[in-house]
Protein backbone atom coordinates (compact mmCIF):
# COMPACT_ATOMS: atom_id res chain seq x y z
CA UNK A 1 0.00 0.00 0.00
CA UNK A 2 1.16 3.61 -0.92
CA UNK A 3 0.76 6.21 1.63
CA UNK A 4 0.06 9.79 0.80
CA UNK A 5 0.30 12.46 3.54
CA UNK A 6 -1.10 16.39 3.17
CA UNK A 7 -0.65 18.23 6.91
CA UNK A 8 -3.77 20.76 7.93
CA UNK A 9 -4.12 24.23 5.90
CA UNK A 10 -4.38 27.31 7.96
CA UNK A 11 -6.86 28.83 5.13
CA UNK A 12 -10.92 27.45 3.89
CA UNK A 13 -9.53 27.25 0.25
CA UNK A 14 -7.58 24.11 -0.96
CA UNK A 15 -3.82 24.39 -0.29
CA UNK A 16 -1.26 25.38 -3.98
CA UNK A 17 1.41 22.88 -1.91
CA UNK A 18 0.93 19.99 -0.14
CA UNK A 19 3.05 17.56 2.13
CA UNK A 20 3.63 14.68 1.31
CA UNK A 21 5.45 11.20 1.32
CA UNK A 22 6.61 8.78 -0.86
CA UNK A 23 5.62 11.14 -3.90
CA UNK A 24 7.63 9.19 -6.88
CA UNK A 25 5.12 6.48 -6.03
CA UNK A 26 2.33 6.84 -8.99
CA UNK A 27 -0.49 5.54 -7.09
CA UNK A 28 -4.52 6.88 -7.63
CA UNK A 29 -7.20 6.59 -5.35
CA UNK A 30 -10.84 6.96 -7.05
CA UNK A 31 -13.38 7.67 -4.31
CA UNK A 32 -16.99 8.45 -4.12
CA UNK A 33 -18.82 10.50 -1.72
CA UNK A 34 -22.52 10.19 -0.51
CA UNK A 35 -23.52 6.41 -1.06
CA UNK A 36 -25.03 4.23 -1.76
CA UNK A 37 -27.49 5.09 -4.01
CA UNK A 38 -28.63 3.83 -6.87
CA UNK A 39 -26.32 5.06 -9.26
CA UNK A 40 -23.53 3.00 -7.41
CA UNK A 41 -24.33 0.33 -8.84
CA UNK A 42 -23.65 1.39 -12.11
CA UNK A 43 -20.43 3.24 -11.03
CA UNK A 44 -19.40 -1.10 -9.94
CA UNK A 45 -20.16 -2.24 -13.38
CA UNK A 46 -17.86 0.13 -14.96
CA UNK A 47 -15.40 -0.75 -11.97
CA UNK A 48 -15.40 -4.21 -12.69
CA UNK A 49 -15.17 -3.79 -16.58
CA UNK A 50 -11.97 -1.83 -16.18
CA UNK A 51 -10.48 -4.25 -13.23
CA UNK A 52 -9.97 -0.98 -10.63
CA UNK A 53 -11.19 -0.98 -6.97
CA UNK A 54 -12.63 1.93 -5.85
CA UNK A 55 -13.28 3.63 -2.09
CA UNK A 56 -16.73 4.64 -1.30
CA UNK A 57 -17.41 6.58 1.68
CA UNK A 58 -20.64 6.31 3.07
CA UNK A 59 -23.50 8.64 4.74
CA UNK A 60 -25.43 6.57 7.02
CA UNK A 61 -28.95 7.39 6.63
CA UNK A 62 -28.60 6.38 2.61
CA UNK A 63 -28.16 2.99 3.43
CA UNK A 64 -31.91 2.21 4.21
CA UNK A 65 -33.40 0.21 1.61
CA UNK A 66 -29.91 0.49 -0.05
CA UNK A 67 -28.53 -2.78 1.83
CA UNK A 68 -27.89 -4.64 -1.20
CA UNK A 69 -25.73 -2.12 -2.96
CA UNK A 70 -23.99 -1.61 0.56
CA UNK A 71 -23.38 -5.38 0.69
CA UNK A 72 -22.24 -5.22 -2.88
CA UNK A 73 -19.69 -2.76 -2.53
CA UNK A 74 -18.08 -4.66 0.47
CA UNK A 75 -18.52 -8.13 -1.13
CA UNK A 76 -16.19 -7.11 -4.57
CA UNK A 77 -13.54 -5.63 -2.63
CA UNK A 78 -13.68 -1.71 -2.51
CA UNK A 79 -12.81 0.13 0.48
CA UNK A 80 -15.54 1.51 2.60
CA UNK A 81 -15.32 5.34 4.64
CA UNK A 82 -17.51 6.63 6.92
CA UNK A 83 -18.79 10.27 5.44
CA UNK A 84 -21.47 10.95 8.54
CA UNK A 85 -25.03 9.62 9.41
CA UNK A 86 -27.09 12.48 8.32
CA UNK A 87 -24.57 14.88 6.16
CA UNK A 88 -26.61 17.71 7.80
CA UNK A 89 -23.34 19.98 7.98
CA UNK A 90 -25.52 22.39 10.65
CA UNK A 91 -25.36 19.28 13.04
CA UNK A 92 -22.00 17.41 12.27
CA UNK A 93 -20.16 20.50 12.46
CA UNK A 94 -21.89 21.66 15.63
CA UNK A 95 -19.62 20.19 17.77
CA UNK A 96 -16.85 17.53 17.39
CA UNK A 97 -18.18 14.86 19.73
CA UNK A 98 -21.78 15.32 17.14
CA UNK A 99 -19.14 14.62 14.34
CA UNK A 100 -18.05 11.68 15.80
CA UNK A 101 -21.02 10.44 17.32
CA UNK A 102 -21.91 10.35 13.33
CA UNK A 103 -19.27 8.61 12.41
CA UNK A 104 -19.94 6.01 15.06
CA UNK A 105 -23.74 5.62 13.92
CA UNK A 106 -22.79 5.11 10.77
CA UNK A 107 -20.32 2.47 11.36
CA UNK A 108 -22.67 0.72 13.26
CA UNK A 109 -25.45 0.87 10.35
CA UNK A 110 -22.94 -0.77 8.12
CA UNK A 111 -22.20 -3.35 10.49
CA UNK A 112 -25.58 -3.97 11.06
CA UNK A 113 -26.12 -4.80 7.64
CA UNK A 114 -22.81 -7.08 6.36
CA UNK A 115 -23.39 -8.72 9.46
CA UNK A 116 -19.71 -8.00 10.27
CA UNK A 117 -17.50 -6.38 13.54
CA UNK A 118 -15.18 -4.06 10.93
CA UNK A 119 -13.01 -1.22 12.65
CA UNK A 120 -13.52 1.08 10.02
CA UNK A 121 -11.03 4.45 10.78
CA UNK A 122 -11.08 5.59 7.53
CA UNK A 123 -13.26 9.21 7.45
CA UNK A 124 -14.16 12.03 5.08
CA UNK A 125 -15.49 15.51 6.32
CA UNK A 126 -18.31 16.08 3.87
CA UNK A 127 -17.43 19.17 2.36
CA UNK A 128 -13.37 18.78 3.48
CA UNK A 129 -12.00 19.77 5.88
CA UNK A 130 -10.85 22.91 4.89
CA UNK A 131 -12.13 25.74 7.33
CA UNK A 132 -13.47 22.83 9.76
CA UNK A 133 -10.47 20.82 11.45
CA UNK A 134 -8.42 22.80 13.81
CA UNK A 135 -5.89 21.27 16.46
CA UNK A 136 -8.13 20.19 19.33
CA UNK A 137 -10.74 18.49 16.88
CA UNK A 138 -7.89 16.84 15.05
CA UNK A 139 -6.54 15.48 18.34
CA UNK A 140 -10.10 14.03 19.51
CA UNK A 141 -10.15 12.58 15.92
CA UNK A 142 -6.98 10.80 15.64
CA UNK A 143 -7.15 9.48 19.95
CA UNK A 144 -9.97 7.25 18.49
CA UNK A 145 -7.65 6.38 15.40
CA UNK A 146 -9.66 7.90 13.04
CA UNK A 147 -7.59 9.02 9.78
CA UNK A 148 -8.82 11.91 7.70
CA UNK A 149 -9.26 12.34 4.09
CA UNK A 150 -9.24 14.84 1.70
CA UNK A 151 -8.31 14.99 -1.86
CA UNK A 152 -6.11 16.58 -4.27
CA UNK A 153 -7.96 15.70 -7.38
CA UNK A 154 -11.56 16.66 -8.14
CA UNK A 155 -14.00 16.08 -10.45
CA UNK A 156 -15.81 18.86 -9.27
CA UNK A 157 -18.90 16.99 -10.10
CA UNK A 158 -20.60 17.29 -6.41
CA UNK A 159 -21.29 20.97 -7.25
CA UNK A 160 -21.35 21.15 -10.82
CA UNK A 161 -23.47 17.85 -11.84
CA UNK A 162 -24.60 18.49 -15.16
CA UNK A 163 -20.62 18.38 -16.55
CA UNK A 164 -20.39 16.75 -19.66
CA UNK A 165 -17.93 13.93 -19.30
CA UNK A 166 -14.82 15.78 -21.27
CA UNK A 167 -14.97 18.43 -18.72
CA UNK A 168 -15.02 15.87 -16.00
CA UNK A 169 -12.10 14.46 -17.54
CA UNK A 170 -10.15 17.53 -17.78
CA UNK A 171 -11.07 18.22 -14.60
CA UNK A 172 -9.70 14.55 -13.47
CA UNK A 173 -6.24 15.54 -14.88
CA UNK A 174 -5.79 18.31 -12.50
CA UNK A 175 -4.14 18.03 -9.14
CA UNK A 176 -3.43 20.58 -6.51
CA UNK A 177 -0.23 19.43 -5.75
CA UNK A 178 2.25 17.96 -7.49
CA UNK A 179 3.03 14.27 -5.99
CA UNK A 180 2.58 11.47 -7.74
CA UNK A 181 -0.19 9.92 -5.31
CA UNK A 182 -3.67 11.21 -6.47
CA UNK A 183 -6.94 10.90 -4.47
CA UNK A 184 -9.46 11.35 -6.72
CA UNK A 185 -13.09 13.30 -5.87
CA UNK A 186 -16.13 11.79 -6.91
CA UNK A 187 -19.91 11.56 -6.18
CA UNK A 188 -22.40 9.48 -7.03
CA UNK A 189 -25.94 11.24 -6.40
CA UNK A 190 -28.89 10.78 -9.33
CA UNK A 191 -27.57 13.77 -10.46
CA UNK A 192 -24.34 12.88 -11.56
CA UNK A 193 -24.71 10.06 -14.34
CA UNK A 194 -22.42 11.74 -16.24
CA UNK A 195 -19.43 10.76 -13.78
CA UNK A 196 -20.24 7.45 -14.43
CA UNK A 197 -20.06 8.08 -18.19
CA UNK A 198 -17.00 9.41 -17.54
CA UNK A 199 -15.35 7.09 -15.54
CA UNK A 200 -13.63 4.59 -18.38
CA UNK A 201 -12.07 7.43 -19.71
CA UNK A 202 -10.54 8.33 -16.15
CA UNK A 203 -9.52 5.13 -15.66
CA UNK A 204 -8.21 4.75 -19.08
CA UNK A 205 -5.67 8.42 -18.91
CA UNK A 206 -4.12 7.15 -15.18
CA UNK A 207 -3.63 3.36 -16.64
CA UNK A 208 -1.61 5.31 -19.54
CA UNK A 209 -0.10 7.41 -17.55
CA UNK A 210 1.37 4.37 -15.38
CA UNK A 211 -0.86 4.79 -12.07
CA UNK A 212 -2.10 1.90 -10.32
CA UNK A 213 -5.66 1.91 -8.83
CA UNK A 214 -5.79 1.16 -4.70
CA UNK A 215 -8.70 1.33 -2.27
CA UNK A 216 -7.66 3.39 1.07
CA UNK A 217 -8.25 1.43 4.28
CA UNK A 218 -7.38 1.70 7.81
CA UNK A 219 -3.71 1.13 6.33
CA UNK A 220 -3.41 4.15 3.99
CA UNK A 221 -1.86 7.27 5.39
CA UNK A 222 -4.14 9.99 6.11
CA UNK A 223 -4.17 12.99 3.64
CA UNK A 224 -5.79 16.17 4.90
CA UNK A 225 -5.52 20.09 4.80
CA UNK A 226 -3.70 22.41 6.70
CA UNK A 227 -5.09 23.77 9.38
CA UNK A 228 -4.59 27.09 12.49
CA UNK A 229 -3.48 25.34 15.24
Amino acid sequence: MTHLRSLAMDIPSPPSKEVTENRSQKVVYLTFDDGPTPLVGKILDVLNEQQVKGTFFIVGKEIKQREAILKRIYEEGHGIGLHTYSHNFKTIYNSPSAFIKEMDKTLATINEVLGENLDIKVIRFPGGSAGRLNQNFYNELTERGYKIFDWNVNLEDGVKPGLSPSELLRNAKKSRDKSECKIILAHCNSKNKTTCQALPQIIHYYKEQGYRFEIIDNNTSPYYYRFKK
